[in-house]
Parts: structure tokens; sequence; C-alpha cells
């Protein structure tokens, strides 16, 4: 167990890959796997790297929304080793609380994972397309400005490894909603050979952490491509692929 690590000390943040020589090839997920005890054993040796008992994992039950949930102790455990007590219909999670992990499932969407070095609270965001056109960002980060007093200027933000722009091809029904938007123009180009439109999703995220007023240097983006990466599980690539677990935990001190 060997997860890419973005942040340590005191949170503790990264993003398991994919490795042929672990059950299922390190798939985290519960709702697209093969044999669940193989997935339970990765999430067991992720809980062993981390320190973090796996009772005290928090884990949603994504669903493309725009919906966010506030992890409190009463949360502890829930989707840890089983998918229906996962938090539902919920596509974001962020919390105070020292010591448990959340995490977001991802193979090509982005996760946005984040940290508030003044306030202690942090968060995982699951921002497929559907979450970008929904502006789950965007507005999870206007909620902890309005209603937990976060300063944006605050934020530690780490987008983890994704689906590239050259990968991500689409018809004229997603192109239409990137480009309504009215900020993602940059970040899509048309092939005049295919007919088809390539659209940078994180790119589009950066620029919602950037409108919301995250400081361009507290932003780094992974630019592993999911598909690419033999280190990546890839959805686009194979429908019945397994899950990277995206995860944050802060440490007490």
């Amino acid at each position: 167990m060997k997860p890419k690590i973005y942040m340590n000390n005191p949170v503790l943040a990264g993003m398991t890959m994919k490795d042929p020589a672990l059950p299922e090839a390190n798939n985290m997920a519960l709702h697209s796997c093969r044999d669940s005890k193989a997935i339970l054993e990765n999430r067991r040796a992720l809980a062993e790297w981390a320190g973090v008992p796996l009772s005290r994992f928090v884990l949603a039950g994504q669903t493309h929304s725009d919906h966010f949930h506030k992890v409190t102790t009463e949360d502890f455990g829930r989707g840890a080793d089983r998918a229906d007590t996962a938090i539902p219909d919920t596509d974001a999670l962020y919390t105070f609380e020292p010591d448990v992990l959340i995490g977001s499932f991802t193979a090509d969407c982005v996760p946005v994972i984040f940290s508030d070095e003044r306030t202690g609270l942090i968060g995982v965001i699951h921002s497929g397309w559907q979450g970008t056109i929904k502006e789950i960002t965007p507005k999870l980060f206007r909620h902890l400005r309005d209603l937990e007093g976060c300063n944006p200027a605050d934020f530690r933000v780490q987008l983890g490894a994704a689906l590239s722009q050259e990968k991500f091809e689409v018809d004229r029904d997603v192109y239409e909603k990137f480009k309504a938007l009215g900020y993602a123009g940059d970040f899509i180009d048309y092939n005049d050979a295919t007919g088809k439109w390539h659209i940078d999703n994180q790119k589009t995220v950066e620029t919602q952490l950037l409108q919301a007023g995250i400081p361009a240097g507290r932003i780094t983006i992974d630019r592993t491509c999911t598909f690419k990466s033999p280190d990546g599980f890839s959805y686009r690539e194979d429908k019945k692929a397994g899950r990277h677990l995206s995860f944050i935990v802060k440490k007490k001190s």
C-alpha cells in the first residue's frame, strides 16, 4: 500500500493508485468490484498505512450531484465496510473532526482535496463533468465561507489525478453545457477530424476555485491522466474499472 501523497503533517492527504500486485489492483470501491472482501482488504491496508482505523473512515454514496455533507462524530464508520451505510446522494464531504479519514472515489473524475490551515477544516469533492457543470466546488466553498467562517485565502487545495483533456472527448451536448458556464472556453478544443470536443475538466475546476477566491499559489494539480497512466483506473477506458480513493485526515497534534 503506497498511496500518492499530496499533503503531510499535520494533514495527511493522498490518492490510492492502481497496483496489479494488490487485490483487484487496489480497487477501493464496494460499488464497483468483483469481490467485496478484496476491497475491504485494500481499505484495511490503507487504514493501517494511514494510522486511522477503518471505523473512523467516512465515505459517500456518490451520484454526480452538487450535494455536500458535514461529517460529525455520529458519522464515523459510515460507508467504511458497507456501501449501504455510506452518506447517501452526496459528492463532497468536509469536517472539523480530527483523526477521521474522509474520501472520494474516482476513475477519471476530478478529486478536489482541501484543508483550511486556520480553522482545521478538511474536505474532499468528487467533480466529474456533471459535478463541474453543476458547480459543486464553488457551491461548497461559498458555503464554507458564509456558514463555516472560512477565509478562501487560508485554503490549500489539491486536484488529484484525472482524465486528461486529450482523452476527455465529448459530443455537442456536453460541450454546450461547459460552454454555458461562461469561463470554460479556454479549456475546450474542437477536433475537426472526429467532430468531437476535448475538455480540460481539471483546469475548469481550477478556474472555479480561483473564482471562489482561492489564491493561485495555493492550488496544485496532479496532471497524471487516469486513462493513459498504468497507475490509473479509467471508467472511460473500461466501464468495469475499479476506483481510486482520494482521502484526507487531520491528525491530532
